[in-house]
């Protein structure tokens, strides 16, 4: 089972919609015991960095999140959920993010026909094929929606995107997969990255079994 981290915001419904449509077993929790007892976890998100954060602590989520991704069992982190993983945002300065990847967030700059948020389809320039790109043709389109993004302080950039400035639309560091758009709108292109992920999912449960 896939567990879907309800902190009491993010884009849970279309995430959820999406695995099931693809045929993977999911389950949209705010508890931590089902949590830490799951296959796998996703972490979606839309919102403010500092709501985010603030949410996951009163609810008590910050440490088995951290706790999960640390047991080595596949986790994705969707657009603000790929966002909280890194340390700190200029949305909300002075909150710490959960730190388990090293970076910041900053604020996409204005400029000449770039309205803020970005909003809308982009292609992916693909750095590090494999993971959540297996299968995936050349430079895939996806949806985004946000108006901060990653400048990654670490070797885990597996895809780019360019929007006035080169985002940082994915990161991968062993178990843990994040992307900044949203695969669960992405159509086609954006199944395929979930399938790759439950892909993930059902190799991981093949090797524990033995």
């Amino acid at each position: 089972m896939i567990a879907i981290i309800d902190y009491g915001a993010g884009n849970l419904q279309s995430v959820e919609k999406a695995l099931r449509y693809i045929g993977c077993d999911c389950q949209t929790t705010s508890d931590p015991a089902v949590l830490l007892a799951a296959k796998a976890a996703i972490l979606p998100g839309v919102g403010a960095f500092g709501d985010t954060m603030e949410n996951l602590r009163a609810q008590g989520l910050e440490e088995p999140i951290k706790a999960y991704i640390q047991s080595g069992r596949p986790f994705l982190g969707i657009c603000l959920g790929l966002q909280v993983l890194f340390e700190s945002s200029e949305e909300s300065p002075g909150v710490p993010g959960l730190g388990v990847l090293k970076g910041k967030i900053v604020r996409l700059p204005e400029g000449p026909g770039l309205k803020i948020p970005h909003i809308g389809w982009n292609s992916l320039d693909i750095r590090r094929p494999g993971g959540l790109f297996a299968g995936q043709g050349a430079d895939p389109f996806v949806y985004f929606v946000h108006s901060y993004y990653l400048q990654a302080e670490e070797d885990v950039v597996t895809a780019t995107a360019e929007y006035g400035v080169t985002i940082h639309a994915a990161v991968e560091k062993g178990n843990l997969w994040a992307c900044q758009f949203h695969p669960e709108k992405s159509g086609e292109a954006g199944l395929q990255m979930l399938r790759s992920f439950c892909g993930k999912v059902e190799q991981e449960v093949k090797i524990q079994r033995g």
